[in-house]
């Protein structure tokens, strides 16, 4: 287990905090994946994918249903994948990903987030480089012998196989795969072939190399990091804080 694992254990505590705003962002993700790729869950694998992750927070099904028909409405507003960098107190990169369907009204409330916070709002590519793309995803445990799981999936571009340490009680036992942000399709594609359950999968940005502060400086982050998960077009907040 490398800085995968320990990345995720640190998201999963902070990330989806609330049910509602869970509910939200899934349901943009599936317009978004509709307006992309069709309402055929068996012919888009980005809406499968998706509906894999309502699954996983216990989103009901009328609730996933519906979001996909209003999807195909031509009256139901595109959403628009945008990405915002700066940097929050203290020299904390930051990665912001959203998805709206204004951007003039997402950059400028992006913007004040850093500017209240006492961050700086940055340039395309400021802070970019300083984070790997990684897709991932999480499979029911069947008893996989984890050296044979990782060696099968090395050709479709599988990096890291794990024991999904993170699990809450009640949840089955799970594994973990992460490989190169190209690779999700393939990944995807054979796992379905084996019959492997997914029960979700993703993308992360995970950073090269962190940064560590000491409690009172931690807080001022944590103060961007919270107000900027809070907003409404805000999907992803990525940091490099240890």
């Amino acid at each position: 287990m490398g800085r995968a694992f320990e990345f995720r254990k640190e998201r999963k505590m902070k990330r989806w905090s609330k049910m509602a705003k869970q509910f939200t962002r899934v349901g943009k993700d599936i317009v978004i994946a509709v307006k992309e790729g069709g309402s055929d869950p068996e012919s888009n694998s980005r809406l499968r994918a998706v509906i894999q992750n309502a699954k996983a927070i216990n989103m009901p099904k009328d609730n996933v249903e519906r979001a996909i028909k209003k999807a195909t409405d031509k009256d139901t507003a595109d959403y628009k994948e945008v990405n915002f960098e700066g940097y929050a107190p203290h020299g904390i990169a930051v990665f912001v990903e959203c998805a709206t369907d204004n951007n003039n009204r997402t950059v400028a409330n992006v913007r004040a987030v850093f500017n209240k916070c006492n961050g700086t709002f940055g340039t395309s590519g400021s802070v970019e480089f300083m984070f790997e793309r990684k897709c991932h995803f999480k499979i029911v445990d069947q008893d996989f012998d984890l050296e044979d799981l990782e060696f099968e999936l090395i050709d479709f571009g599988a990096e890291e196989v794990f024991k999904d340490e993170t699990n809450e009680e009640n949840e089955k036992e799970s594994i973990m795969i992460y490989g190169d942000f190209p690779n999700f399709g393939s990944i995807q594609k054979e796992l379905e072939t084996r019959g492997i359950e997914i029960v979700e999968s993703g993308f992360e940005r995970i950073p090269t190399n962190t940064k560590q502060l000491d409690d009172t400086k931690l807080e001022e982050v944590e103060k961007l990091l919270e107000r900027m998960e809070e907003e409404d077009d805000v999907m992803n907040v990525y940091h490099n804080m240890a």
